[in-house]
């Protein structure tokens, strides 16, 4: 009798492990990747409360995740790309001036840059060549109404053809205007 009653119970210990093991591997579901926080552009401060990533996705068709805010002397920065990857990137620089539009256009615009019009009391607008680990960018730089030098910088990955910055100018354009009504 003590035999079968250990027999018996030793039967019932395998049965409900194997069915324990069986039931656990079937009803729990791997373990989900981790996601980022979705972190608004702004929460870095400084100038990046002039950026918005839904904006900059839908006016220049890039996604961007993570932003950073610097402040060197009297120039405010905000850098914004994606966290898989550290290009494409997208630059915007804010500093105090005393220039006006036409220290603006004799100074401050690049050699070979085009006129922007609509953007600021001055404005132009660069396609700048590939580099180093950087591929082709583009440039609008503006001087704003109340004596601010903007410039937002956009630098495709290594690699890009510069048509990427070609076609891409127009938009960085319309991307500055908006940026340009929300700081004044």
């Amino acid at each position: 009798m003590r035999t079968r009653a250990r027999r018996l119970g030793a039967s019932l210990l395998l049965l409900l492990l194997a069915g324990c093991g069986a039931e656990a591997s079937a009803d729990t579901p791997p373990t989900p990747a981790p996601v980022a926080p979705e972190i608004p552009a702004a929460a870095a401060g400084g100038v990046c409360q002039l950026l918005d990533y839904v904006l900059i996705e839908r006016i220049v068709g890039v996604k961007f995740d993570v932003a950073a805010a610097r402040k060197v002397d009297k120039t405010y920065t905000c850098a914004v790309q994606s966290m898989s990857a550290p290009r494409p990137d997208l630059v915007l620089s804010v500093t105090v001036t005393q220039a006006d539009a036409a220290i603006f256009q004799e100074e401050l615009t690049p050699e070979g840059a085009a006129a922007v019009k609509g953007l600021g009391k001055a404005a132009y607008r660069q396609i700048r060549g590939a580099g180093g680990t950087a591929g082709p960018g583009v440039e609008v730089g503006w001087l704003t109404a109340d004596a601010r030098l903007i410039v937002l910088r956009y630098t495709s990955a290594q690699g890009e053809p510069k048509s990427t910055a070609d076609a891409l100018a127009p938009k960085l354009v319309d991307l500055a205007k908006e940026i340009n009504q929300t700081s004044v």
